[in-house]
């Protein structure tokens, strides 16, 4: 399954908004959203930079705010990014993290248990 990623052309830097779109479910922590569009952004937290929030993609229905941690990869891409944790077979795949475009730092999503290793 992958993530069909459609950076909006205004978007903030300051909060990193991205609209990404899944063709089918997928697991953020403690709940699976169904396949569709939805927002990511970063939580306009001054103590904490480190939230994320998932809104429908009118930003009219918050599913959550999501602790995560820096998160490197090797080069940073011209498009947003969305990786998957490996889960077993008929589960939904499971986000592991998001990053935003021109970015090597993203936000890996804090799981309460531990997911599959790498």
């Amino acid at each position: 399954l992958l993530g069909g990623l459609i950076p909006l052309a205004n978007a903030d830097e300051s909060d990193q908004k991205t609209t990404v779109t899944f063709s089918g479910p997928v697991e953020l922590p403690g709940q699976v959203l169904q396949a569709g569009t939805y927002v990511f952004k970063l939580a306009d937290s001054q103590s904490d930079p480190d939230v994320v929030e998932v809104y429908s993609a009118d930003e009219k229905h918050l599913y959550g705010s999501f602790l995560s941690i820096p998160e490197q990869r090797q080069e940073p891409t011209d498009s947003a990014v969305v990786t998957f944790e490996e889960k077993t077979a008929g589960a939904p795949e499971a986000v592991k993290a998001w990053f935003y475009p021109g970015e090597d730092i993203g936000h890996e999503f804090m799981y309460s248990q531990p997911k599959a290793a790498h």
